[in-house]
């Protein structure tokens, strides 16, 4: 069924890129990356496959049918000696006597069932197990593609963001070099004014192309992630300030990490039970196995090719059961069965590292995401800062009691801090997605 979903929605997708650009807020991006994404496409499979694995193991203590025929034809009969029990005394002691005849053909079926196998009961619930391990992958799966779309998301944001602030800085660059030219050709400037001023523009259109370029790249990435051909025309609704004020964004530092409902737990927790059942199976494996049949099966034997004809089929139908019962392996079962326990007492471990592991991933990302916050806050008034020296520099300039020095000077503190708080948006966006993942709450 799930395959079934994901097939149609890549479909859809594909005809809305042919139509048009597809429109995708946030949680859009993310429910279809969990949908459709590749990795998801491959766990859905997976999931398909373990189910049918189920059904494979339980046909096992099902009733089985199997059929046979054979056709045979002796080029030479077999030959075998008997005492001449025809003559005693006289002549060989044994003559040569043919028991068969030169064509036979049979058919028959056989039913067969198996009654009772501990291994076989062991396995049973394994499978299941099983089945439920890849719906695990699945949901894990899921969880990382929303957290790639998430991420890749925000870089097409913090890109488009950071194009639009150096952007907005070039035309007075622009207009700074006109007036600087114009004061130049006056005798009022020097070329080296003029030079600075270039110098500056160029540098801030390099910083332009480097942010067009990066969001180029997340939106390569996106695609990726959502599992859609590269190309694809994609508009974003969400944007940045929306996202960054989202109230359930800021209080996701704040919530509490609960092991219980962790998917990686769940998933070790289900490995716990995996190497149980392996334990199990190999205690079950020193206890009889039962299994009946029943068969019935036509026989016809001639001297020439004609069934059916002068001599007829001769029916032979039997039916038993067979008991197998483990006696001596010479320790061998034995010796499996405390490897099993000895690997159901490592899975014990690795369960433990896990919820601890996980606690300790959390709480680092928690920190990431308050550190994040705080940077960017503190980038935000730099920023303010020095546009509000560069716009004080630039009109001291214009009446001449500063010097191009000094109005280059701040242009490039401006530049890089508009840089500076571009990334520690990324920074804080990325946080909150580690976070989130973490805290498994996609």
């Amino acid at each position: 069924m799930r395959s079934i979903v994901t097939t149609l929605g890549l479909s859809v997708a594909l005809v809305l890129s042919a139509q048009g650009p597809i429109t995708l807020s946030l949680h859009e991006a993310l429910d279809l990356a969990a949908k459709q994404s590749y990795a998801v496409q491959v766990s859905v499979l997976e999931a398909e496959k373990a189910r049918h694995k189920v059904k494979e193991i339980t046909a096992i203590g099902l009733p089985q049918i199997n059929g046979e025929a054979q056709v045979q034809n002796f080029i030479d009969v077999p030959t075998q000696l008997i005492p001449n029990f025809f003559a005693p005394g006289q002549g060989p002691e044994f003559i040569a006597a043919q028991f068969g005849l030169p064509w036979n053909a049979s058919a028959g079926v056989t039913l067969s069932q198996l009654i009772f196998d501990g291994s076989y009961l062991v396995g049973l619930k394994a499978s299941r197990a099983l089945a439920e391990q890849s719906r695990y992958d699945l949901e894990k799966a899921a969880a990382d593609a929303r957290n790639q779309a998430s991420k890749a998301y925000f870089g097409v944001l913090a890109a488009e963001e950071g194009q639009r602030l150096v952007g907005e800085g070039i035309p007075l660059l622009e207009k700074s070099l006109t007036e600087v030219n114009a004061m130049l050709e006056a005798g009022f400037m020097e070329a080296t004014d003029v030079d600075r001023i270039t110098i500056q523009l160029e540098q801030a259109k390099s910083q332009q192309r480097s942010f067009r370029q990066q969001g180029d790249v997340a939106r390569m990435l996106l695609a990726l992630a959502l599992g859609i051909p590269q190309g694809t025309p994609v508009v974003l609704t969400d944007d940045l300030p929306k996202i960054l004020n989202d109230a359930n964004e800021i209080a996701l530092s704040e919530q509490p990490f609960d092991p219980a409902r962790h998917v990686e737990v769940r998933y070790a927790d289900n490995l716990l039970l995996l190497q149980d059942l392996n334990r199990m199976n190999e205690r079950a494996k020193a206890m009889p196995s039962l299994a009946g049949f029943l068969s019935h099966q036509r026989v016809w034997n001639g001297p020439d090719f004609d069934p059916g004809g002068a001599y007829p089929f001769y029916p032979t139908t039997l039916w038993g059961i067979k008991l197998s019962v483990p006696i001596f392996s010479s320790g061998n079962r034995y010796h499996k069965v405390k490897q099993a326990e000895l690997a159901l007492q490592q899975t014990e471990v690795n369960k433990v590292a896990t919820e601890q592991r996980l606690k300790a991933v959390s709480e680092q990302d928690r920190t990431q995401v308050r550190t994040a916050f705080d940077n960017l806050r503190t980038e935000e008034r730099t920023m303010a800062l020095a546009k509000n020296i560069l716009d004080r520099t630039t009109a001291k300039f214009t009446i001449g009691s500063a010097a191009s020095f000094e109005l280059t000077q701040e242009q490039g503190h401006y530049l890089t801090a508009q840089q500076a708080y571009v990334q520690r948006l990324v920074e804080l966006l990325v946080a909150r997605a580690d976070l989130r993942k973490a805290l498994d709450m996609y």
